[in-house]
């Protein structure tokens, strides 16, 4: 279960970077 936590945290940090570079392109 921490494994799937650890992966799950990584992968909403990714879309959060991905959302953010789309807001500065607007």
């Amino acid at each position: 279960m921490a494994k799937k936590a650890k992966k799950a945290a990584k992968a909403t940090k990714k879309a959060a970077k991905k959302t953010k570079k789309a807001a500065k392109k607007k």
